[in-house]
């Protein structure tokens, strides 16, 4: 089934847009090496158009050893093998550009991977060396050295310091990593650093591409002259909490991103740039997406939220006052790549999403609740104003894997926590596309993550044209979406008459959602149409509990 274009021309299409991550290693396999690719995803891009979006975000695709997950990047300016070349992505670029897609990317600018030719020099440099300064390089503490420099610790566990052997063979300095020890911060205070990442801006956008989403976008910019820590600072879905933090949300940042700016708004249209940034409070967020700054942020405390009325509307209510207080859309997501799936997470007595990798330690998982709620919660993130993301997998329904196999575990956290936390394998395992197929059709020879049993079920295959499935109701869903004009608008009106398990709201024109989040089932407002539910209503028209409605007022 064919869809027009879904993307319009204006340059402000992000404030209101559907993005789709693909996280590329899991998504299709075009070449059957158990990996997906670039020739994959550009057989499944018509598949993307029919599903209604506006632009895919591709997580990294850059030459990478892959230590975390593509997230150690060893060359900015192309393609690992193993997903293509710098010709397909061109080719990707354009084909899907001509089905109306536009095409974010990710850029890593806070450190690279030790097997970058910058970080190999530095290896081979001395102290001091220009080479050196392109990194974070300390001497150690301690008479000899031979202690880290203090007591930062990495996001991923353990201290964020490393000590190198120098090119004579000596114990020798110690360089700083937050996330692995194969992932090198970079030097921000260093020129030279940031004349490359603008030229590595300027690459990608000649080549078409339409955005960067920014890794680790709170980080870049550290004061080295602090002290040791008060206490542990780890976790990546942690915020920094305490003041003037070290290696966060450091006001340097900003000058780093109205350079950036500059040079997204050379380009017409101007290109995009949306933040991860793990702050608080939402105040510290706003101050990203200033109109000289990034053009809008993930809304992290929206996703972490637990399946809650009181919750969610606090959060919906802060979001869109202080992001429009800086003429920002509020962004909405409930899934991506390094948090657990919301099928899984919903369906526990506990739904805030879980600090830290951890995914084992809050119980079992009731999947058929978790399923309804995540229906209903897909209704509630779509007709909020703004913009909304949607993670691969995301609208199949698909759960957390949570038994893979331990020698199957890829993610850096489970090393580095000493094998007590298993990381973010489990929301990383390859798509199925199939009913049938040696991976479900991901590809034709396996896939570098186990598929569970019975995955081929939650298949596109085993979903299309089932008006009950998951694939059917987004589908369903962003169609509407972009058809109806109250969606342009970029308010909303709250009811709350209802109850106070409900959220209720209208926008105009003629357009209402009410979302059941109590145990009981409510009678709706008076309505003269029923455009769209996530689950069925009852024989007597109620909407019964963990399920939301769009209505004509």
């Amino acid at each position: 089934m064919g869809l027009s274009v879904v993307t319009d021309a204006r340059k402000d299409w992000w404030r209101s847009a559907t993005i789709y991550q693909v996280y590329i290693r899991s998504f299709a396999d075009g070449n059957g090496d158990g990996e997906g690719d670039i020739t994959g995803l550009r057989g499944k891009l018509p598949y993307l158009r029919d599903l209604g979006i506006d632009a895919i975000w591709i997580n990294p695709w850059y030459p990478s050893p892959l230590n975390d997950g593509g997230y150690d990047v060893a060359d900015y300016r192309d393609i690992d093998p193993r997903f293509g070349d710098l010709t397909q992505a061109t080719q990707l670029i354009s084909e899907a550009h001509d089905l109306g897609l536009k095409v974010i990317l990710d850029i890593v600018p806070n450190h690279s991977s030790w097997d970058h030719e910058w970080f190999k020099a530095a290896l081979e440099s001395a102290p001091g060396s220009p080479e050196r300064a392109r990194y974070i390089f300390r001497d150690g503490a301690g008479p000899n050295g031979d202690q880290p420099p203090n007591n930062w610790r990495s996001v991923f566990g353990g201290p964020a310091w490393e000590r190198v052997t120098e090119p004579d063979g000596s114990p020798g300095q110690w360089y700083f990593h937050i996330f692995d020890v194969s992932q090198p911060d970079l030097d921000w205070n260093n020129p030279e650093v940031r004349e490359e990442f603008l030229g590595v801006l300027r690459f990608w956008f000649d080549l078409g591409v339409d955005g960067f989403r920014i890794d680790v976008a709170h980080g870049m910019v550290k004061d080295m002259t602090k002290p040791d820590l008060p206490y542990d600072e780890s976790g990546l879905l942690n915020s920094p909490s305490i003041a003037d933090h070290p290696f966060f949300d450091r006001d340097g940042v900003h000058d780093i991103y109205r350079g950036w700016r500059e040079i997204a708004n050379a380009y017409d249209p101007p290109r995009l740039f949306v933040a991860e940034a793990w702050v608080e409070p939402p105040e510290r967020l706003a101050r990203y997406v200033r109109d000289d700054e990034l053009h809008s942020a993930f809304n992290f405390d929206y996703l972490k939220s637990a399946w809650n009325a009181d919750a969610l509307r606090q959060t919906i209510e802060q979001s869109m006052e202080v992001l429009h207080a800086v003429g920002a859309p509020a962004t909405w997501v409930l899934e991506n790549h390094d948090v657990e799936r919301v099928v899984t997470r919903y369906g526990r007595e506990v739904t805030a999403a879980p600090r830290g990798h951890n995914r084992l330690v809050l119980g079992e998982s009731d999947r058929a609740l978790g399923r309804r709620r995540a229906r209903a919660a897909a209704l509630l993130m779509l007709t909020l104003p703004g913009g909304a993301y949607i993670y691969q997998g995301q609208e199949l329904g698909l759960p957390e894997v949570l038994d893979l196999p331990e020698d199957a575990l890829q993610d850096p956290v489970w090393e580095r926590s000493g094998r007590t936390e298993r990381g973010r394998d489990g929301c990383r395992v390859p798509l199925p596309w199939t009913t049938s197929g040696p991976s479900a059709g991901f590809g034709d020879n396996g896939s570098w993550l186990p598929q569970p049993a019975g995955w081929e079920e939650l298949s596109v295959e085993a979903q299309q044209g089932d008006p009950e499935s998951v694939l059917e109701l987004y589908r369903s869903a962003l169609r509407i979406r972009r058809e109806e004009p109250a969606f342009e608008s970029e308010a909303l009106t709250w009811n709350q008459d209802i109850g106070a398990d409900v959220l209720a709201f209208e926008r105009e024109p003629g357009f209402m959602c009410v979302v059941n989040i109590g145990s009981e089932s409510v009678k709706l407002p008076v309505h003269t149409e029923i455009l769209l539910a996530s689950s069925p209503l009852s024989e007597d028209g109620l909407l019964p509990a963990d399920t939301a409605v769009w209505l004509r007022p």
